[in-house]
């Protein structure tokens, strides 16, 4: 097969030096990277700004901003049998950017913030006879949180897991189906969850079809 997978933080910019982001490290994203090469597949890399070497053999699309997520990853998407939105993308961006620093005035301020465009929904509308692995990261409600994702976005299935998640080694995931039953819990090393998330595709997932 060959996967999109998309992984680490996206950044909005409040002026040329300042932006929001979130604290993920993209190791989960860059393990299931890893996890697909050793299984023999193909991997289209869409990556945030993080501290980390790709895996080697990846065809790499490095982006900073939600939009050029969004881009790169509806780009490769048609030649890919599938995705794992493994991102944590920033879902709030500044209504005006300033140009250069923004100076201290002594005084609060107030910045508008908008949604982002959502990345993970545009795939799963254009998604056609592709499969889609969406991941939810929730604090509360969360599986109920998370299978409202996995519906509204257009999902096989969702890797439910909690922000203790955020820049570990390890992590405690639920897979979760359409139907809202869990197929699979696996927990320790992102690696080893990573091989066991790619061999489930394997077997449960099909080809697109369109390559």
């Amino acid at each position: 097969m060959r996967i999109l997978i998309t992984a680490g933080p996206t950044r909005e910019y409040i002026d040329d030096v300042r932006y929001l982001s979130n604290a993920s490290s993209g190791r989960m994203g860059y393990a299931v990277a890893q996890a697909a090469l050793d299984a023999g597949h193909q991997v289209v890399l869409v990556t945030g700004p993080v501290d980390l070497i790709p895996p080697t053999g990846c065809d790499v699309r490095h982006v900073v901003t939600t939009a050029q997520m969004r881009d790169a990853a509806v780009s490769a998407f048609p030649n890919c049998d599938g995705v794992i939105a493994a991102a944590a993308v920033c879902d709030y961006t500044p209504l005006k950017r300033h140009s250069g620093k923004m100076t201290k005035t002594g005084g609060p301020i107030s910045i508008e913030l908008i949604e982002t465009d959502d990345v993970l929904a545009q795939l799963g509308r254009d998604r056609e006879h592709h499969w889609v692995v969406g991941f939810a990261l929730e604090a509360e409600n969360a599986r109920e949180n998370a299978l409202q994702k996995l519906r509204a976005k257009n999902c096989d299935v969702v890797v439910l897991n909690s922000p203790q998640a955020i820049g570990a080694d390890t992590n405690d995931v639920q897979l979760l189906g359409a139907a809202g039953e869990t197929l699979a819990h696996w927990h320790g090393l992102k690696a080893d969850i990573a091989t066991e998330l790619v061999r489930w595709i394997g077997q449960n997932l099909p080809l697109s079809g369109n390559r």
